[in-house]
């Protein structure tokens, strides 16, 4: 069985997406139970996705500042073109930043090579405006990679990225370009409860966490919100409510991606977590 640095009995880590969408585009879903004709520009959902930006990721950065928490923030390549104020803000508050394509409906899987290529290079570009540096970390919008992913993203200098939803933990993947750490991501983000009881999200997380560390010592929690979400009140009530409940216990191990990537790394980790136990 392995173990967490300093004997760490759970890694837990926290993703928070940034996101917008392409010019008169707007998410899916929202809060409006009525969708519009087709066609129609919904400039509600447009207005309330920008929403993350102007109000959500302050709130979050006050939660984390208050529970002493870090976080890697992902956000959308326009986010860093409309609002840089706020990049530098999750930059300089210490948490880590990843790019997230360059809007979410840039859909890796419906571009081709070439395009999924540029695409990450233009990302990749845009923090180096913003924050002076490129960032070693990715996710895909709607986890949508193609079989070039991993080698575009080492080409740029990435290191790790959260599209891998066959293990429980960071692992490492080899490729014709070398080497780039997948981390798992939450199964269930903030946008679950958008419609339904923010307190489930609170229970969910508790329990998935209680059931961790009594029976999976050496495993890993991952937390996912959205600052256009869960950046709002009735919302970023339960993270702070969950953070502070995972507060309350000494061994549990706040990672950073990076340092979850190095681990990876340091321990050439190729392995899931089953395969651990069995000492596979």
């Amino acid at each position: 069985m392995h173990t967490w640095p300093n004997n760490k009995r759970v890694a837990v880590t926290l993703c928070v997406m940034l996101e917008l969408w392409s010019e008169g585009n707007a998410p899916q879903y929202g809060p409006n139970t009525t969708s519009l004709k087709p066609g129609t520009v919904d400039h509600s959902r447009i207005a309330w996705s920008h929403y993350g930006a102007t109000e959500g990721v302050w709130r979050f950065l006050r939660i984390l500042e208050r529970q002493k928490v870090p976080a890697t923030f992902l956000p959308s390549g326009r986010v860093l073109e409309l609002y840089p104020d706020a990049i530098r803000a999750v930059d300089q508050a210490g948490h880590t930043l990843a790019a997230h394509s360059y809007t979410q409906d840039t859909i890796l899987s419906q571009l081709s090579s070439e395009d999924e290529h540029a695409v990450i290079k233009r990302c990749a570009s845009l923090f180096e405006g913003v924050i002076g540096r490129r960032p070693e970390g990715w996710g895909s919008p709607v986890v949508s990679f193609t079989p070039h992913t991993n080698d575009f993203l080492i080409e740029e200098g990435f290191r790790w990225h959260i599209d891998v939803y066959d293990s429980d933990l960071p692992r490492v993947i080899e490729t014709k370009k070398g080497r780039i750490v997948a981390l798992p991501n939450s199964d269930y983000a903030d946008n679950r409860v958008l419609r339904g009881n923010p307190l489930d999200l609170f229970d969910v997380y508790r329990e998935t966490f209680d059931y961790l560390y009594k029976h999976e010592p050496g495993s890993m929690l991952g937390l996912a919100f959205h600052c256009h979400t869960g950046g709002r009140p009735l919302i970023a009530a339960m993270l702070d409510k969950i953070l502070g409940y995972l507060n309350q216990y000494p061994d549990v191990w706040f990672a950073r991606h990076g340092e979850l990537a190095q681990w990876a790394l340091d321990n050439d980790n190729r392995s899931t977590y089953a395969a651990r136990q069995r000492g596979a």
